[in-house]
């Protein structure tokens, strides 16, 4: 190689690692963002970023752009590894053209893509973008269109992560949107399709980005988002434990973990958590924590629909996906939010191989006219077509109600439930005992002498017969009525025993999801 070759060579790779200049990453740090190869490194098991196109520059000759031809082009992609497993990655330079996405921008991604789903290996976007490169037109619309078919068609394949580390607007956030998880910066990410001033053009309203759609607002509010955090490092961070519980792609088991965690253990501190009162409200984390290797629990969208707790953890150091209804948040109750926030994390555990853990304790859906019309039918039905639908093994433990449909969508065994358990606490019945016993005795509460001593007798004498698990165990709608301390070390025989399953649905072309 010549000494002119090997110099110019050597020009454009410091030049690709300068980003915009000195100034502009001085810019970034702040406004307490990372750059694009600051993160990536954090991101990455140290020394196993391996770049890919590095000295692509756009071919646009318009608008003065033919002057600033920086190699990159405003996004750094490659591959690397995460604890030793290899992932594709790309991560946009917000110091490079604002982050902008044209032709060469979008060439670069497509090519991660492409390449991750030949190789099989999850692919995590680091998005800080201005958005479409005007200077480019329909160039831009172009690159978007490409990026967001190979969201489409990845899905399911292997898992993809977003991580909105700046600004996000426009055509720009429905790739994020494909993806599995995506993840928030508190204070320095938004997502919007309309900016605060087209929403003042046409609605009138004064809103900022972050109120229209900073981290707490798709944290809380929308759900767009299922982890918040507060800076880039801890954002990087939680995406690598993320990972730790994924399997590479759609062919392969989650990973093991080694734990020196029992499988044996008894967690007797359960045996006294559900109240006397039926209506008495308990946190079901501290039934969770406890049953999970090492009470390691990795919770998803914890501040939306907080009803229902969806998360990752492990048995016997296997990763497997829990849905949990929450007493302590509106009696569990399911409600349009929490039908397709658990959906959503049902479907993607099925789709990677994951098991399914469901704990329930659950009074119904949720009544009233704002529920029914905004279709709670409808967005109901996703969850119970999720469970259905879902071929990997499913583990339920009812720890006290399973009241009407409600017991049938929580992956019951007449669902395809495996292995289904619940404790002495349980209630599993069409409704409460008060309202069973209104209806039920409604003439003979109102010949009686004293109305109300008869309706608490009736309230009494049915929760003898129905507020039990018995029946059910009877009928063999559930496998055991378990004693609660003893929950972790029969939920991992039993996920041992399902290691082995083998299941499947109908050939299609895929369902109709209820939409």
């Amino acid at each position: 190689m010549s000494q002119s070759v090997q110099e110019r060579l050597e020009e454009m790779r410091a030049r690709a690692l300068a980003g915009g200049g000195e100034k502009r990453v001085e810019a970034q740090h702040a406004r307490g963002k990372l750059t694009a190869r600051e993160r990536v490194e954090l991101l990455l098991d140290q020394g196993s970023f391996s770049e890919i196109g590095a000295l692509m520059v756009h071919h646009s000759h318009r608008f003065g752009l033919e002057k600033q031809r920086i190699p990159g082009d405003g996004v750094v992609t490659g591959t690397g590894t995460i604890d030793g497993r290899p992932v594709a990655v790309f991560s946009q330079d917000f110091t490079v053209f604002g982050g902008s996405l044209a032709e060469a921008h979008a060439a670069k991604i497509c090519r991660v893509m492409d390449l991750a789903m030949k190789m099989g290996i999850p692919v995590i976007g680091l998005n800080d973008s201005g958005g479409a490169r005007i200077q480019e037109g329909v160039l831009s619309l172009a690159g978007y269109s490409d990026i967001f078919l190979r969201n489409t068609l990845a899905s399911g394949v292997v898992p993809q992560i977003s991580a909105i580390m700046g600004p996000c607007a426009g055509g720009a956030v429905y790739s994020p949107a494909l993806t599995d998880f995506i993840f928030m910066v508190e204070g320095s990410s938004y997502m919007h399709i309309t900016g605060p001033d087209v929403v003042k053009a046409v609605t009138h309203e004064e809103v900022s980005s972050e109120d229209l759609g900073g981290a707490g607002v798709h944290g809380a509010v929308s759900g767009v988002s299922h982890f918040s955090c507060t800076d880039d490092p801890e954002c990087l961070a939680r995406i690598r434990r993320l990972m730790s519980f994924l399997p590479l792609n759609n062919a392969e088991d989650p990973p093991l973990k080694p734990t020196e965690d029992p499988a044996d253990r008894r967690s007797p501190e359960l045996d006294s958590i559900i109240p006397a009162s039926a209506s008495q409200p308990y946190d079901i984390r501290k039934v969770i924590v406890p049953v999970l290797d090492d009470g390691d629990f990795f919770e998803v969208q914890e501040a939306f629909a907080a009803n229902i707790v969806c998360g990752f953890g492990r048995l016997g150091g296997r990763p497997v996906g829990i849905i949990a209804n929450q007493p302590a948040v509106l009696a569990g109750v399911l409600d349009i939010d929490a039908s397709v926030k658990a959906a959503r994390l049902i479907r993607f555990c099925d789709c990677f191989n994951i098991p399914l853990l469901t704990f329930e304790d659950v009074p119904g859906f949720m009544p009233g006219t704002a529920q029914e019309h905004g279709g709670i039918i409808r967005h109901g039905a996703k969850l119970l077509y999720a469970y259905c639908e879902a071929t990997v093994p499913k583990l339920t433990v009812i720890t006290r109600k399973a009241y009407g449909g409600a017991y049938c969508v929580l992956s019951s065994k007449h669902i395809r439930g495996d292995y289904n358990v619940a404790w002495p606490s349980a209630q599993i019945a069409v409704m409460g005992a008060e309202g069973a016993a209104k209806i039920i005795f409604r003439r003979e509460i109102a010949a009686a002498a004293d109305p109300v001593a008869e309706e608490r007798l009736r309230i009494a004498d049915y929760e003898r017969q129905f507020a039990h698990p018995f029946i059910a165990a009877e009928r063999g709608y559930v496998d055991d009525v378990i004693v609660p301390s003893e929950t972790r070390p029969r939920l991992i025989r039993a996920l041992e025993l399902c290691s082995t399953k083998r299941d499947s649905n109908p050939a299609k072309k895929h369902g109709s999801i209820p939409l």
